[in-house]
């Protein structure tokens, strides 16, 4: 028995580096290529706003890619795409990766982009490989993820998931009074004729896996080609008023000031200062400050502020929330401060029998691995409420992204690749 265990274990080994070893760098090289001349911008960077006739083109690229897997096409009524492989028990919840093909307005190559070409050529792999799952295997990219065109972004897993309803989603706008819905037609109309069906919504999956470029700069400080994500931060925002009173900026000596800028000025160093932790894993940031009246020589009586606050642990969110809440209830340079929240988002942590399996995987590929959490907000994040998920990172130079000069290396890509591969192998045995 225990040696009919060991063979097993050893055949698995080998089948896994038979997988891996199947992956093309130069077929993914060129469709990375590809894919970027959809909306290509002269200056390297790419253009491909969702719904848009880039998004679409790329859309039917993607489509005429399914004959050669021996996949089937098909398209949702939010408009998420899926390349469906056939499994030996095709009853069974099918095992999905993908991501997303829309971009920035001045975005780079690989944000999204890798996700979907490396889960293309994860499933070629495994047909190279002569892997037949027991599970069906699915490529899918999410529509709008992005939001740079119809905000808010990651419409398509959101509607899939139930998170949100197509309806309320169908009526976002552009900025030129355009609806999704709208947009959204004139794409599946082409993909209609392009003979691509249609399939419903909320079809059930066994697990999802999302590759993508790591948007930040700690896999490529610590030179480590893969992370295994272990969650993303949750995040509040919040808007911050302070008000004061409006003087003549000569006359108005300052003892008897109530000025709108000094107030909000140490209110936001206090918050900055409350945010501080030892491990670094709080996220702080005001990225927007406006100050009123905005007359050079009026002393301002009214400035409002943005908070972004992020936190992979939501108890400790929500602490920093009410800390937010206790300072801006004080007076700052004789001021009134006022705490809207607009927005949060509760973090998600991805299950450890996923994460653990992927860090297996990757050992037995000899691939470097290390544990991060994700700073910005994916597809998966919704995901993570429909089945078991999970991501993988590839290191971008400089942790550049949403940027015409987003990079990544091949060899890096060739390696996430490699462990999604084969760790769709494993979960769909």
């Amino acid at each position: 028995m225990e040696s009919h265990l060991n063979d097993t274990a050893d055949n698995t080994m080998m089948d896994l580096k038979a997988i891996a070893a199947a992956v093309n760098p130069d077929r993914l090289a060129h469709d990375l290529a590809t894919l970027a001349k959809f909306g290509g911008r002269s200056d390297g960077g790419v253009a491909r706003l969702a719904l848009d006739d880039n998004d679409t083109r790329a859309r039917r690229w993607l489509v005429e890619q399914a004959s050669f897997l021996g996949a089937k096409a098909s398209v949702d009524a939010i408009g998420n795409v899926f390349l469906d492989v056939p499994g030996r028990q095709p009853s069974l919840a099918p095992v999905v990766t993908g991501s997303h093909l829309d971009s920035q307005p001045a975005g780079g190559k690989y944000d999204g982009a890798l996700g979907v070409l490396a889960g293309l050529e994860a499933l070629r792999a495994l047909k190279q490989a002569g892997f037949t799952p027991r599970r069906p295997l699915s490529l899918v990219s999410w529509t709008n993820e992005e939001g740079a065109r119809f905000s808010p972004g990651t419409s398509g897993s959101a509607v899939f998931c139930g998170v949100r309803s197509l309806e309320d989603t169908r009526q976002l706008t552009d900025s030129d009074d355009i609806s999704l819905g709208s947009a959204l037609d004139v794409c599946l109309a082409e993909l209609d004729g392009a003979g691509v069906p249609r399939r419903p919504l909320a079809t059930p999956m066994h697990a999802f896996i999302e590759l993508h470029i790591e948007q930040g700069p700690i896999l490529e400080r610590d030179q480590v080609p893969v992370g295994v994500v272990e969650g993303i931060q949750g995040v509040s925002w919040f808007e911050v008023t302070v008000t004061g009173s409006a003087n003549h900026a000569g006359t108005t000596p300052r003892a008897l000031r109530r000025d709108a800028f000094e107030g909000a000025c140490a209110l936001a160093t206090a918050l900055r200062e409350a945010a501080c932790d030892s491990e670094d894993r709080v996220r702080f940031t005001i990225g927007k400050f406006v100050v009123s009246p905005g007359s050079v020589n009026t002393i301002p009586d009214h400035v409002t502020f943005s908070i972004d606050v992020r936190h992979p642990d939501a108890a400790t969110l929500k602490a920093l929330e009410a800390t937010f809440t206790q300072l801006a209830q004080q007076r700052w340079a004789d001021c009134q401060a006022t705490l809207t929240p607009l927005a949060h988002v509760e973090p998600v942590d991805f299950p450890n029998s996923l994460t653990r399996l992927l860090d297996d995987t990757a050992h037995t590929l000899e691939i470097t691995t290390t544990r991060l959490v994700s700073g910005a907000f994916h597809d998966a994040i919704h995901l993570a409420k429909h089945c078991p998920t999970a991501m993988l990172f590839v290191p971008c130079r400089h942790g550049l992204s949403h940027h015409p000069d987003e990079h990544i290396t091949l060899s890096d890509a060739v390696a996430g690749t490699q462990l999604l591969a084969a760790s769709l192998a494993n979960l769909t045995r």
